[in-house]
């Protein structure tokens, strides 16, 4: 049974007067430890449903499920905790704050999560560590290479312990032997950890050489 999942889920958006329909009766899932990678050319709808899985946005039809619960139902409050605690998500573009050290973006988002002090302190060290950035701890952003600031990116986003880890294009700004090492890392989670990884990429080789399997999309469609 699939830990992450959408049934015939339809995303329509209003751009001026026109209709554009991003998602069309998309059904697809993800299992426990699975790591599934999601291929397409742009504009074929992969962002959109890993947008929809993550709960930053609802389908116009269809359902949404995780651990065989609708995401329909919930209300903000409840959306915002499955987004804190559930699914952890990165992107091409690393989104961290430029001021902070890597121990402190990670903090933050620990501190969001209700955790404190000491403990806090330890979880975000372990994270680094986890990553392989032990050295790296008190460098801010500017100060990291590329692949170094994705890293402290999953670190974040794996803080509070979620199931499912979305990935969008993260690998988008690394060099290949950079994505390699990114990839591997996530590999080695899943594995050891029972993660379950969602990942777009537009490179088929990567998909090939960490994912499952693959799911591949078209206009809006898995085909």
């Amino acid at each position: 049974m699939p830990l992450i999942e959408t049934r015939e889920v339809t995303r329509i958006y209003q751009m001026g007067t026109n209709q554009v329909t991003a998602l069309e009766r998309v059904s697809m899932g993800a299992d426990e430890g699975e790591f599934v990678a999601i291929q397409g050319t742009s504009g074929s709808g992969k962002s959109t449903l890993l947008n929809l899985l993550g709960g930053l946005d609802r389908p116009s039809s269809g359902d949404v499920l995780f651990d065989s619960q609708p995401l329909a139902p919930l209300t903000k409050k409840q959306m915002a905790r499955y987004r804190r605690f559930s699914v952890g998500m990165i992107f091409q573009n690393f989104n961290l704050i430029p001021t902070m050290t890597a121990a402190e973006n990670v903090r933050l988002a620990l501190a969001f999560g209700g955790l404190r002090g000491v403990e806090r302190k330890e979880r975000a060290r372990d994270l680094l560590d986890r990553v392989g950035l032990s050295d790296r701890m008190d460098h801010r952003p500017a100060e990291l290479s590329g692949g170094e600031q994705q890293r402290v990116a999953i670190a974040r986003a794996l803080g509070n312990r979620p199931r499912v880890l979305l990935a969008d294009e993260p690998t988008g700004n690394l060099d290949s032997t950079r994505a390699h090492e990114l990839l591997a890392l996530l590999r080695e989670m899943v594995d050891r950890d029972n993660l379950t990884v969602l990942l777009v990429t537009h490179d088929h080789e990567l998909a090939s050489s960490y994912a499952d399997r693959i799911i591949m999309m078209k206009d809006g469609r898995v085909v």
